[in-house]
Formats: C-alpha cells, sequence, structure tokens
C-alpha cells in the first residue's frame, strides 16, 4: 500500500501504536521487528485489543480477505514515511534538538516556557530514536503551533536519518562532547554526527539556529546559518550567568538591547544547566514569549527521571543523576559538586558506558579529576572504575554496594549519585 492510501487510513484512526500491550480504541497498529522480537506476531492481538487496522510486513501474518491488515514491504520504513507525510501536511514549525549532554532537560526547558502561550508538541520521555521520532510526529495535530522533536544518536547517520523524517525549520546543538564513542569511533565522529542537523537546516530556506555562543565547536560546526545565541557575552540575543548554585541554579537573564535584566531561581542542580536554560530564554525570546512567562516557566520546571534530582531522605541529602554518564558529563557534575556548599560531601560514581577504546583512558581521567578535587569520601561502582589506579572503595555492581549500606548507611551527608543507567545507581536511592 503506498503511503498516501495509508494516510487516509491514518486519518481515519485515534492514534498510531507499535506495542501490542497499548492499544486504544481505534487506534493504528504498526508491526516492527528487532533483534528479539517480531511485531507481525501479535497483529492479531492487537485487533483483539482495540486496534482498527494493523500494518504487518510478513504475508503469513495477513489473512487474505481481511481488510483489517495492511500488508506493506517494511513495516519500519512505513511508519518513518507515514509521520514525513504526515509532518508535511501539516506544516507545523518544528524545532529539532540534538547534542551530547543536556537535550533532553534543554527540551523539557524549551516546552516549559513555550506551552506559557503556545499550543505545543513535543518529545515525550527519550523517545527520540528511529522508532520514537516518527511517533512523535504522528502525534501532531492541527492545533498544535510549535513541536520541539529530540533526536538522540549513538552512531554516524543517525542524525541525518532523523532529520530527513522529521524535517525541521529550527535546530539546536546543546553541546559535543564524549558519549558514545564506541559507535561513533572518536570525538571528530560526534561532532560530524551531531552535525548533520546543521547539515540538513543549510539545504533549507528560511532556517534559524539557538546556539550557545561559549562553545567554540558549536560556532566552526554553523558556518553558513542564520544563528540566534545565547551565552555569558554581553550583545548576545540572550546572555546570562550564574547568581548562586547551593544547591540549586540562580541565574540572572538579559535580553540584547534592553536594560531590564531578570533573576530567575530553578529548582535544577547544577551550573551546567545554565546554558540549558538561556537556550529555553532565547528561543522563548523567539517565539514571542512574554519575560515574566519564561521566569514563571523556568521557576516552575522540577526535574524528573533521576536527571540532577535533589532528594532528601531521612538520613541524606541527595543529588541524583544516575539517568546517564559520559566523560563530558561526569566531568561537570563533578566540578559543580565541588563547588557547591555542604560540609560533609561523598560521591557514589558508576561505570561510564560505550566509550570503546578510549573507556579506560576516560576512567582514569575520572579518578584522577577526583583526588584533584580533594574529595575523600567516594565510592566507585562497576568493572571499569575498578580496573583503574586509585584508593577508593569499589564495588563491581549496586546490588553488592546495597548489600554494604543496609548495614553501613551514611548518614548527615550530602550525596552525588552519577553514572550510566546500565549501572542501576538509581536502585541505591532507597538505602540513603
Amino acid at each position: 500500500m503506498d503511503t498516501t492510501t495509508l494516510y487516509s487510513i491514518f486519518q481515519q484512526c485515534s492514534c498510531v501504536t507499535t506495542d501490542s500491550r497499548n492499544c486504544p480504541e481505534a487506534s493504528l497498529f504498526i508491526a516492527l521487528k528487532g533483534e528479539s522480537f517480531n511485531g507481525n506476531a501479535f497483529a492479531a492481538k492487537a485487533l483483539e485489543s482495540g486496534c482498527a487496522y494493523a500494518v504487518v510486513d510478513e504475508t503469513e501474518y495477513a489473512p487474505a480477505g481481511d481488510v483489517r491488515y495492511i500488508l506493506v514491504e517494511n513495516g519500519l520504513k512505513t511508519l518513518q514515511e507515514l509521520a514525513r507525510h504526515h509532518r508535511r501536511q501539516l506544516g507545523t514549525p518544528i524545532i529539532g534538538i540534538t547534542g551530547t549532554n543536556g537535550k533532553t532537560t534543554t527540551k523539557e526547558l524549551i516546552a516549559a516556557v513555550l506551552s506559557q502561550s503556545r499550543n505545543i508538541l513535543y518529545t515525550q520521555g527519550n523517545l527520540n530514536n528511529h522508532i520514537g521520532v516518527p511517533l512523535t510526529l504522528l502525534r501532531l495535530r492541527p492545533e498544535h503551533e510549535v513541536a520541539i522533536v529530540e533526536m538522540g544518536a549513538s552512531h554516524p547517520g543517525d542524525i541525518r536519518e532523523l532529520v530527513e523524517i522529521a524535517e525541521p525549520d529550527y535546530g539546536i546543538i546543546t553541546n559535543v562532547g564524549k558519549a558514545h564513542l564506541e559507535g561513533f569511533g572518536s570525538f571528530e565522529g560526534v561532532i560530524r554526527t551531531k552535525g548533520e542537523l546543521y547539515d540538513f537546516l543549510r539545504t533549507r530556506k528560511n532556517t534559524t539556529i539557538f546556539i550557545h555562543a561559549d562553545n567554540p565547536y558549536l560556532k566552526e560546526m554553523a558556518h553558513g546559518l542564520t544563528p540566534i545565541t545565547y551565552g555569558s557575552e554581553e550583545g548576545l540575543y540572550v546572555s546570562g550567568h550564574i547568581c548562586g548554585n547551593s544547591p540549586y541554579l540562580t541565574f540572572e537573564w538579559k535580553a540584547d538591547r534592553e536594560e531590564e535584566r531578570h533573576i530567575v531561581q530553578t529548582q535544577l542542580i547544577g551550573e551546567y544547566n545554565l546554558p540549558n536554560a538561556l537556550a529555553a530564554v532565547a528561543i522563548g525570546r523567539f517565539f514571542n514569549i512574554k519575560a515574566e512567562q519564561t521566569d514563571r516557566a523556568l521557576a516552575e520546571y522540577v526535574p524528573q527521571n533521576n536527571r540532577s534530582q535533589l532528594k532528601k531522605t531521612v538520613d541524606n541529602t541527595l543529588i541524583i543523576d544516575a539517568y546517564n554518564a559520559n566523560p563530558t558529563s561526569m566531568k561537570a557534575a563533578i566540578g559543580n559538586f565541588r563547588h557547591i556548599q555542604a560540609e560533609k560531601k561523598m560521591l557514589i560514581l558508576g561505570d561510564m558506558r560505550e566509550l570503546g577504546k578510549e573507556s579506560a583512558n576516560e576512567h582514569q581521567k575520572v579518578v584522577d579529576y577526583l583526588e584533584e578535587c580533594e574529595f575523600e569520601d567516594v565510592v566507585l561502582v562497576g568493572e571499569l572504575f575498578a580496573a583503574t589506579r586509585h584508593t577508593y572503595p569499589t564495588y563491581p555492581d549496586a546490588p553488592s554496594l546495597i548489600a554494604t549500606l543496609q548495614t553501613e548507611k551514611p548518614c548527615g551527608k550530602t550525596i552525588l549519585i552519577k553514572g550510566s543507567n546500565g549501572i542501576k545507581l538509581s536502585t541505591i536511592t532507597e538505602y540513603l
């Protein structure tokens, strides 16, 4: 079935699902396949559970004569082409966002600001890959005035694939850093891949990028594009600086050619969140959100999902940043923790995954930085940290650390918890 015909069926449906366990009434099920699953095998269940139609790409799962089954050549490609077609039909202005660190937080902050006076759609959670992006686009409705689409990458070409589906009108790369080096091959590979967003925008007319002017890599990558700038220097579209960070970030911002200065007390942990907040201010100003609305949105935003969360327990104060970790974000988190005012500091750090041949060297750099900062109360978790040269207590995994915490719980401390999601440091918080 061609995309135009399928689109007319999609318009009759309530939504699109790829999960046979989540089938809203009158929805369209699209079967996807992976290394360990075949969605085609669940098409019949999806129809029984409420779906109106099921898109499959294997003949044996499309009973002859049953018009509810739609046979296509490739389910994933069909999902992506349907999403692009829908995006083109609506023509909604789309902001594409990617970056090594901070893209999810920045997306959430932008959404909080723009939603003050605009009807917006934005990526839910971290549905930012070749499946999540089209599913986000298929949630677009005519009443949406702006869409914010997050795009993640772990291999060269990933961003190119996503921008060709979403066709963004605006772009923002939060930063470029050392992450997924196993997939990218090198830091230069990270830069090239994130830059695929800029490459796409160069082919479009009347596009704008929002750029952190303090970042030399981004400035070099942005050649030939129209920039809306934010950063620490005066004279930018939006400039700002930190006023306080103990532990919540307080910052001041000022728009170019305006005298009024704004001070915002956020609920974000970390100096490294200043560029994320300034990006939201800049984009809000660009889309004519009032300054007081912007300030209110940023002040009221509360981070979730183990991303720089502050949690006070009966015994300790926890700074939980256990969703993701790479050399860039790890050093930023440690550096920020170094400056936070607290009497008894403790760090529990987990391995950084997917660094390939650079893994041993990057983990050693983290340990060396801890010693440079003169932290004394440090616990390391994971085999990669265990292989470094240090004198800190080390545990092979989270369960082994939990076993110790059950009998030797720290008390009266401010504790930074940081590591890759796969290390599962989020599971230790209930024991602190």
